[in-house]
């Protein structure tokens, strides 16, 4: 399998993979008084529940600069956050993709693919729209933004690419065991706690930072906030571990939905 494939077959699909994603947006906000206000809202409101949590009654702090105030903190937070949402988001819708969808997987011409591609296109939405909030609070309370900011597109690429990779895979494994839906609540869990977005890195030691530091998500937070909010050179060895891991994931992701989606209609 060429490493290219995967992105080719969703070029050549990109007109159907546009329609399912704006469809995913859409459906999400179905019936909603508020409709995509909830967009907004919603990561406003966990980043201030979050803040107040671990900001102020933990006194929570990222120790990147001196004297950092709790408004610095909730921005680093919300980065953190952010990028947190974009994989969790996906990794918990992707076991149902084909399951509630039975119509598209035993039409023969439809191509499978584009349905978990198409739920990481709609959490990248979401993603801009708290990336813009983010932004905003950086230039009216925060330290304000630099050139460094920029850097932001091409550390979130790799991240897109591994929940792509992990779409592909688990919305495949979802057809043959059910169960993996609840596997995934926990495992959302388990990747907030384990990816440093309440504290810097800095503090992990030993053994725990051993297996820690190799979490993809952990660094990307890390390399969001050093450049989005503290302006700090990127460091380019964890930018390359990003995008290994990226498209490594991808790759692997796709070639095990490869795999099993001749038994999908069988199965479904």
């Amino acid at each position: 399998m060429r490493i290219t494939s995967p992105v080719s077959d969703l070029w050549r699909h990109r007109d159907l993979l546009w329609q399912f994603t704006v469809r995913n947006i859409e459906l999400r906000h179905k019936g909603s008084y508020l409709g995509f206000v909830w967009s907004v809202l919603s990561p406003l409101l966990i980043l201030g529940l979050y803040t107040f949590v671990f900001g102020f009654v933990f006194g929570g702090s990222f120790g990147e600069v001196p004297q950092e105030t709790k408004i610095e903190y909730a921005l680093g937070l919300f980065a953190g956050l952010s990028i947190y949402q974009l994989l969790a988001e996906v990794v918990g819708a992707s076991p149902m993709i084909f399951v509630t969808q039975p119509n598209f997987v035993k039409k023969v011409v439809f191509p499978l693919e584009v349905l978990p591609a198409a739920s990481v296109g709609a959490s990248l939405f979401h993603f801009l729209i708290s990336t813009i909030l983010l932004a905003l609070g950086v230039m009216l309370i925060g330290p304000g933004l630099s050139w460094s900011a920029l850097w932001l597109p091409i550390i979130i690429l790799p991240v897109a690419l591994i929940a792509l990779g992990l779409s592909w895979f688990i919305s495949s494994a979802g057809v043959f065991f059910r169960d993996i839906s609840q596997l995934t609540q926990f495992l959302v869990q388990v990747m907030l706690y384990a990816s440093a977005i309440f504290f810097s890195p800095r503090i992990i030691q030993g053994t725990a930072w051993s297996f820690l530091r190799w979490n993809p998500l952990l660094q990307a937070a890390a390399l969001a906030r050093n450049a989005f909010l503290w302006h700090q050179p990127l460091d380019l060895r964890k930018l390359v571990f990003l995008y290994v891991s990226g498209i490594a994931v991808c790759c692997l992701g796709n070639l095990a939905f490869r795999k099993m989606k001749p038994a999908f209609a069988d199965v479904l």
